[in-house]
């Protein structure tokens, strides 16, 4: 290593080549990179969906889902399975382990399905797949006055079509209308008429509306294909369909019996943009393409399409490549501050042209960072912004310790090529441990689960690779510029200032010069004398620390430090889902949700007369009345959080205020942000005992809706629609009917016989038999439908059937096997916190219901799960870690205790951190808990630093208590230089005030007031521990052997040096032994 070093630094073209490299791979690895919003995930879901058309929850369940559910037990790799059976059809999902080949347990899952020995009839086959992660990028409609949903519907395929040329865009979906379909609509007088049953007709429709071949003529000069083709494609073209011919050559035609009709289907699925009907177009990215690339080509092409057009127009709903931008800009400002800042400390306590060539160190590191970049998987998005921003002041700690070290090798009288040989070996082992150690220390997020750990998994590659790059440019091209620059030389030695830059830094060296001077009156004045108190006051000083730690974990056990799971995103968006009891009149969901919509445009009058420059603080209003007659949602778009004075939250209240009570709904959540890891409390119920598993939700409910501190408190369990079970009579049996031949008949006429399908352009259209509508609204219409016998004969239902109607289930959950309700709620002030709430919910509420239905079991799911995920693996990886951590210092010190203290200092830095995020009103969650893993290597770096030194000044000859004082005044200018650079870096996100960097300050604030404290601990407390331990080696050695040795005697550095001092005695006698022989 001595050689290499040496080489660079006497050849500074070597140096400079390898600096040219940099820039050039660097910035062609960064042109490389794409956008987006978040890291990329692998996926790690397999989906089960279910198309069933016409059954009900129960019979999806029994037919398909537990068969399923059942094959999928005993799969290795499989994390869990969960399932939801709806009307109409569901889902399976099937969450794998993490680190397991998805593609390989997707064809067991495929396995798994194919040996389920039978399905229901009529059930389309199961869609196996894995769940691709896609991203949001831009989002806009399609609207014009009075233009027809059809016509709509057109335009916004051939734009689909015209974006799918473009480079780059392949995700698109085109939504906002119901799927279209020919009805053959009958009337049952009609029937009766011609004696014509639901089956006929649909089997007349699917033999003559077909199109295929029969074979090939191969004559002498050329073959002919036998083809008919009588596809009709449009409802009009079969109208003259002949159904039946008759004896007496007549012939009975579709438009006889029927009317036929092209149609969107009877199931709403509207979309509204500002109240006028309108088609969205959604655009999202895979992990191949650039969010910013492809927002930019759509935005292009709205804009040329609108000038174009007249009487259509395309509105921008939502643009996830604004958001990034502004994050964007956002962390690149405070990174730009940071280094600012970064600069102007080390200009104002180092050397100035010394302080110049450590700062030349950052675009150096980042560059080389940017070459691997990509193949690691890494874009630019918010995270590996934010992992640059930490790393900035790491970046110059060991440029820091090395240019001082080099200068007061230069200082003793060296020629400068030696003084940077001699000053880089000498720290050479603590600066690779540090870099090892922060390493190690960042490389845990990789090894966590769950979400966190798959985000900020990106951190972490940023800083190891820029870290890594940045060992390189410390040891080899940093000691090279500093051997052949002006930067050793004295101010009296060096040329006068000629030049630009000679001038301007003859300028700053008067600023270095107060810098100095503060530097020392803080180590002569404050530290000195405090570093010798402790020293003498050891039990006072430990006693001052302990007392403080206690004071900390009390107020966080009080609840004045405050604490949650995760932090909320904020939004540029409200959102409002409402869910009405199944089977409601659509009329009646569209008139509601349009009440809410009412609402929200008053609110957005009141803070528009309010927001700066009076812009429009809600951009937006897209209504979606379905899928399904009782849903419908608000999406409600604001204006970019960084022009808007308000935050989303308190918007949403105020539409919630608007609104107030509505009564008769299912659910109505008003949502403001993206709570990160899934809602804040959220409770599974577990059951086999679907009476004892609803009387428990019903009780919880209460007790969830009671409590002040939640909002928007719903179930998954909503009631069904009403159900008429029908019951067969003895006349029913007597005629010769079966319950299966009744249902098939009634399911005919009232919800339709598939005749056929068949695929027209992009759609896939269905051809439905069934009663006109007209004869299908009423209940009495079952009654006097003629349900046709065995012998022939036609019956009214009414004669041989009775029914009850009573709610049947709206979905049908299932975790793990079992059936669930889950229980959601968010809370009502987005800085409360979760983790008390679930608290007194496992010890208050729980253990009551429980007892009281012994069938149910609970499961805490949502962020509680992801936190519980993510201790999990932590209690796993952390002490790995950690004792990597030991490893590394323990071979660079060749000591068992000067490890063990650097870590025991560890969770004393919680003090500042908790007290930190109480200053900035902050609660302590996960992301703080993940600044506090990443704060040990940082932490360490300085604790290397000075024992380091320590153990030189004992080679030295110096007495213990004296070495211990002087290598903390010798290293406190290294020591507080790089804790302040690395806050200064960091500094500017925690009083950032932005919406858009709300989330990354936890973890930020861990970090800088984490470093804050590590200072002092390093500087006071490490001495101080370092005394203790050796005084208690002393101690102990005189119990055993009843000997006083000096202190110095027990440090692995003095017992070294005797060890090579025997070595070299024994090597010296034998050498005068083979003389003598000679």
């Amino acid at each position: 290593m001595r050689k290499l070093i040496t080489y660079f630094i006497k050849y500074e073209v070597a140096v400079n080549v390898v600096i040219l490299a940099f820039v050039i791979l660097g910035i062609a690895g960064m042109l490389q990179l794409k956008s987006s919003f978040f890291p990329l995930q692998d996926p790690e879901i397999i989906t089960i969906n279910i198309a069933y058309p016409g059954a009900a929850p129960q019979e999806i369940e029994e037919g398909i889902v537990l068969k399923v559910e059942d094959n999928l037990k005993g799969l290795i790799g499989i994390d869990r399975v969960t399932s939801v059976s709806r009307e109409n059809g569901g889902s399976i999902t099937v969450e794998i382990e993490t680190g397991r080949d998805i593609d390989m347990l997707l064809a067991e899952v495929k396995n798994a399905v194919d040996r389920v020995p039978n399905f229901p009839t009529g059930m389309e086959p199961l869609v196996v797949a894995k769940q691709e992660n896609v991203r949001r990028t831009i989002e806009f409609s399609i609207s014009g006055e009075n233009i027809q949903l059809n016509a709509l519907k057109q335009i916004g395929r051939q734009i689909e079509n015209d974006l799918r040329r473009i480079d780059g865009i392949s995700q698109i979906s085109v939504s906002g209308y119901p799927e279209e379909e020919i009805e053959i609509a009958v009337q049952e007088q009609d029937l009766l008429a011609y004696n014509m049953s639901f089956t006929e007709v649909a089997a007349a429709v699917s033999r003559a509306n077909i199109l295929t071949t029969g074979g090939n003529i191969k004559t002498d000069s050329e073959d002919y294909l036998i083809r008919a083709n009588n596809r009709a494609y449009y409802g009009i073209e079969l109208n003259n369909l002949v159904v039946r011919s008759n004896s007496d050559g007549s012939v009975v035609r579709l438009s006889d019996v029927a009317q036929v009709r092209d149609r969107f289907s009877e199931s709403p699925n509207a979309t509204y943009y500002n109240g006028n009907v309108s088609v969205v177009v959604n655009i999202t990215n895979t992990n191949n393409e650039d969010l910013i690339g492809t927002s930019v080509k759509v935005r292009a092409y709205i804009e040329q399409f609108n000038e174009a057009h007249t009487g259509v127009v395309l509105h921008i709903i939502n643009d996830a490549a604004v958001t990034l931008e502004q994050r964007t800009d956002l962390l690149l400002e405070n990174g730009a501050i940071g280094i600012m800042l970064v600069l102007f400390f080390l200009s104002f306590f180092l050397n100035t042209r010394l302080a110049f060539w450590v700062a030349f160190g950052l675009p150096i590191s980042f560059l080389g960072m940017f070459i691997f970049a990509a193949y690691f998987g890494v874009t630019i998005n918010v995270l590996s912004l934010f992992g640059m921003i930490i790393v900035i002041g790491i970046l110059v700690d060991d440029g820091i310790v090395i240019s001082e070290n080099i200068y007061q090798h230069y200082e003793r009288g060296k020629p400068r090529v030696q003084a940077a040989i001699d000053g880089t070996m000498e720290v050479l082992p603590p600066i690779l441990s540090a870099i090892i150690t922060t390493i190690l220390a960042f490389s845990t997020f990789l090894f966590l689960d769950g979400r966190i750990g798959s985000f900020f998994g990106e951190v972490s590659v940023v800083v190891i690779l820029t870290l890594a790059v940045s060992l390189i440019e410390a040891l080899i091209i940093l000691p090279a510029h500093i051997a052949h620059s002006k930067a050793l030389l004295k101010e009296n030695a060096a040329q006068p200032a000629r030049g630009f830059f000679a001038r301007v830094f003859a300028k700053l060296r008067g600023l270095n010069k107060i810098g100095d001077r503060f530097m020392v009156y803080l180590r002569d004045r404050l530290y000195s004398p405090v570093l010798r108190f402790a020293l003498r006051q050891r039990f006072i000083t430990f006693s001052i620390l302990v007392a403080l730690m206690i004071v900390t974990v009390g107020a966080l056990r009080g609840g004045i430090i405050r604490g949650a799971f995760f932090p909320m995103i904020a939004s540029d968006q409200v959102r409002i889902d409402l869910l009405m009891p199944e089977g409601t009149n659509p009329s009646i969901t569209d008139s509601l949700i349009s009440k809410i919509e009412m609402a929200a445009q008053q609110v957005n009058l009141d803070f528009t007369e309010r927001q700066t420059g009076q812009m429009e603080v809600i951009q937006n209003i897209v209504k979606q009345v379905g899928p399904g007659n009782n849903k419908a949602s608000l999406s409600v778009n604001l204006l970019p959080g960084e022009e808007r004075d308000f935050s989303s939250p308190e918007i949403t209240n105020a539409i919630r205020q608007a609104v107030g009570p509505i009564y008769g709904v299912e659910r109505l959540t008003y949502g403001s942000g993206s709570n990160f890891g899934g809602s804040p409390v959220s409770i599974s119920l577990l059951g086999s005992n679907t009476a004892e598993l609803k009387a428990a939700k019903e009780e919880l409910l209460v007790e969830l809706t009671q409590n002040a501190l939640l909002a928007d408190v719903a179930d998954t369990d909503p009631e069904g629609i009403k159900e008429i079970n029908v019951v067969l009579n003895e006349t029913a049996y007597a005629l010769g009917f079966t319950l299966q031949d009744v249902m098939s008949q009634v399911r005919s006429g009232f919800f339709g016989l598939q005749a056929q399908r068949f695929q027209r352009g992009q759609d896939e259209i269905r051809v439905w038999v069934r009663y006109d509508r007209i004869n299908r609204e009423s209940i009495a219409d079952l009654d006097q439908m003629r349900l046709v016998a065995p012998s022939g004969d036609r019956v009214p239902f009414g004669e041989i059937a009775t029914y009850s109607i009573s709610r049947g289930d709206e979905s049908i959950s299932h975790l793990n096997g079992l059936r669930e309700i889950q229980i959601n709620a968010d809370l009502k002030n987005p800085k409360g916190s979760a983790t008390e709430i679930l608290s007194d919910i496992q010890s208050d509420i729980m253990p009551g219901i429980l007892s009281k239905y012994p069938t149910v079991t609970a499961s805490f799911e949502g962020q509680n799960r992801e936190a519980n995920k993510l201790t999990k693996s932590a209690r796993t990886v952390v002490p790995i870690i950690i004792f990597l951590i030991y490893m590394t210092i323990a071979f660079t010190f060749r000591s068992y205790s000067q490890p063990l203290l650097l870590l025991v200092m560890i969770p004393f830095s919680f003090i500042a951190v908790a007290w930190g995020h109480w200053i900035h009103d902050f609660p302590i969650n996960i992301l703080s808990a993940l600044g506090i893993i990443a704060l040990i290597g940082i932490m360490v770096n300085d604790g290397l630093v000075l024992i380091g030194k320590f153990n030189s000044y004992l080679r030295e000859g110096l007495k213990f208590e004296e070495a211990l004082y002087r290598a903390g005044r010798s290293r406190f200018r290294a020591i507080f230089l790089t804790s302040l650079t690395t806050i200064a870096g960091i500094g500017p996100l925690l009083i950032e005030k932005s919406r858009q960097a709300q989330f990354l300050i936890p973890m930020a604030i861990s970090i800088a007031y984490g470093i804050a404290i590590a200072t002092i601990l390093t500087l006071i407390i490490l001495p101080l521990l370092l005394s203790v331990t050796n005084e208690l080696k002393m101690r102990i050695h005189w119990l055993i052997h009843n000997e006083l040795r000096p202190r110095e005697y027990f440090e692995r550095a003095i017992k070294e040096g005797h060890f090579a001092q025997e070595i070299n005695e024994g090597s010296t006698k034998d050498g005068s032994k083979e003389i003598n022989n000679d």
